[in-house]
């Protein structure tokens, strides 16, 4: 009882984090656009339709190569197109199609939008077209960056100061910058504002996966943190609702933001984890807790915090004896994820499956608005259809294994992004369950690496190999926005770079060693063993300290491992 209540508690705040993520989607999305006129129209033109007013026009609006032709009250008129302006010599005869002598001007009277569907968006509001327009295609990079370095300083930071601290302090930094980027007042400070709610967001998801890994028991522990993914989709899903309900972007933004209070407000009352207590001495403390949840759950005799004390103390003694592991722990970094080519060819395949994985999360999330259709239902069908895929993964894993899971789905989500390109444009409702296929298998892929890197490597390289994993994901969460941004080059230049990704990854995951069944392994040496005799590899592996108190605590409090979207 005790687990479940925390556990929801933290994972309903994960749905802040997918909003946060994925908000930009509506938020800074381009409606049609021309040049502002020096003055009150008077009748409009777009080929053959005539009206007067601008605003009637939108409608017939195809393409950015259209223009649109406008005649003043005092007789001047104007071609408009979307980043210049022509004021025609002769005035005298009002007609779309004119072939003689122009004016061209820049647009120094602002811009006009398109406002049926977006009555403001942050493109609007600063006018981030034509010239400007990088500045609007670097609002979810800059984001993206925020979620990079915030994973690194706020997981380093939980380490330190515990994750109760951080995870009170990533929450309600949620909610204020959250609320405060409705409020910024020009570009600048949006982006700026934006990035910090990107960190507190960013670390919140990093520890929220810890935090709940210590406290869920090891049965439910790869559901668990399997389904954190879950509610990270419910929050995009949110955002499509939000989207469609509201279309003022402050204001959207302000909705999106106050999803986070009911957390904010009971946060406070969330424990310690007993295992950061204990790895910090405060031996009364992890008690205390320990006394809590023993109530909550009805057990009358909860365990003693001094008999686990003396017995790792005993374990302690042991290591010194023997293999002294723990000395020669500190002694690795970076470079032994290297140290032979079986495991360098290991890591090179994982990191890629890891950034493979993000870049297809976020083309397929982001590139959803984008489909055609009905772009709320769209994204919000991208976000529903991830619900499934974590249960099938959660079963396929256990079931068929890690390695047989990876690779159909990585290469079948290969073959749907080549798929996706031979459908024709005007079968809307077709492509967008391809593409609600595609974020499937590639969402399958995304959340099983995380478990299957940790079983692939060592246990003194192991947070060192996951960790590094979860960086090249969000190097993959970078690119991601960029790789949409291609569209404008080639309409399948994003599927067709995580087609290629995709492929490669699942044919390179065919050397990989399947872990299903196997024990953890110690040492490189072992690790290394596994990849070249798969058979035999448990044979090989004997746990260290069979039966002994270690193994037994490990069974209490696994080493967990923090992961990112």
């Amino acid at each position: 009882r005790f687990q479940a209540c925390v556990y929801f508690a933290s994972v309903f705040q994960a749905m802040s984090c997918g909003i946060h993520y994925l908000a930009s989607v509506f938020m800074a999305v381009t409606p049609n656009f021309v040049c502002g006129f020096p003055g009150n129209v008077s009748s409009v033109l777009f080929h053959n339709f005539s009206a007067s007013s601008l605003q009637d026009t939108w409608t017939l609006w195809t393409s950015a190569d259209n223009y649109i032709v406008v005649q003043l009250e005092n007789g001047d008129i104007w071609e408009l197109n979307q980043c210049s302006r022509s004021k025609r010599e002769d005035s005298s005869d009002l007609a779309y199609e004119y072939q003689g002598n122009k004016s061209v001007f820049p647009c120094s009277d602002g811009f006009l939008y398109d406002d049926t569907k977006w009555k403001s968006t942050v493109v609007t509001q600063w006018d981030l077209v034509c010239d400007r327009e990088w500045l609007a295609k670097l609002i979810q990079p800059t984001f993206m960056l925020g979620v990079l370095i915030g994973a690194v300083i706020f997981g380093d930071i939980a380490d330190r100061l515990g994750r109760q601290r951080v995870i009170w302090f990533t929450s309600a930094g949620q909610f204020v910058f959250g609320i405060a980027v409705a409020f910024t007042f020009d570009y600048y400070s949006f982006v700026v504002v934006r990035f910090l709610l990107a960190m507190v967001s960013s670390g919140y998801l990093v520890v929220a996966f810890v935090y709940v890994t210590e406290f869920v028991g090891i049965k439910a522990r790869t559901w668990a943190s399997m389904h954190v993914h879950a509610f990270f989709a419910v929050g995009i899903m949110i955002v499509a609702l939000v989207g469609f309900l509201v279309r003022t972007w402050w204001v959207y933004q302000i909705f999106l933001s106050i999803a986070t209070i009911p957390f904010v407000l009971c946060c406070w009352m969330l424990p310690e984890t007993p295992f950061w207590l204990l790895s910090e001495e405060r031996y009364e403390e992890a008690q205390k807790v320990i006394n809590i949840m023993a109530r909550w759950n009805k057990i009358n005799t909860p365990c003693k915090v001094s008999e686990l004390y003396s017995v790792q103390q005993d374990d302690q003694v042991s290591d010194r004896t023997g293999e002294k592991d723990t000395s020669s722990a500190k002694k690795h970094n970076i470079l032994d994820l290297f140290c032979n080519w079986q495991i360098a060819r290991r890591t090179i395949t994982v990191w890629l499956i890891w950034f493979t994985g993000s870049l297809g999360y976020y083309v397929f999330s982001l590139s959803s608005v984008s489909l055609g259709g009905n772009e709320y239902l769209n994204l919000f069908l991208i976000g529903a259809v991830e619900l499934p895929c974590y249960i099938i993964a959660c079963i396929a894993m256990d079931k068929l294994g890690r390695r047989n899971t990876l690779i159909p789905f990585l290469i079948l989500s290969a073959l749907i992004c080549v798929l996706i390109m031979f459908i024709p444009q005007d079968f809307n409702i077709l492509i967008i369950l391809a593409n609600m296929a595609g974020k499937f298998s590639i969402g399958v892929a995304f959340g099983l690496i995380y478990l299957y890197t940790a079983e692939l490597y060592p246990t003194i390289v192991r947070s060192l190999a996951v960790g590094s994993g979860s960086m090249m994901c969000r190097v993959g969460s970078v690119v991601a926005p960029f790789c949409v941004y291609l569209r404008s080059v080639w309409i399948f230049m994003p599927l067709l770079l995580v087609g290629i990704m995709a492929l490669l990854s699942g044919i390179l995951t065919i050397m990989l060693p399947e872990t299903l069944g196997k024990p953890l392994t110690n040492t490189l040496v072992e690790a290394t063993e596994m990849g070249r005799n798969k058979k035999s590899c448990s044979g090989k592996t004997p746990p260290a300290h069979s039966g002994t108190a270690p193994e037994k605590i490990e069974m209490f409090g696994q080493e967990t491992i923090s992961t990112e979207k």
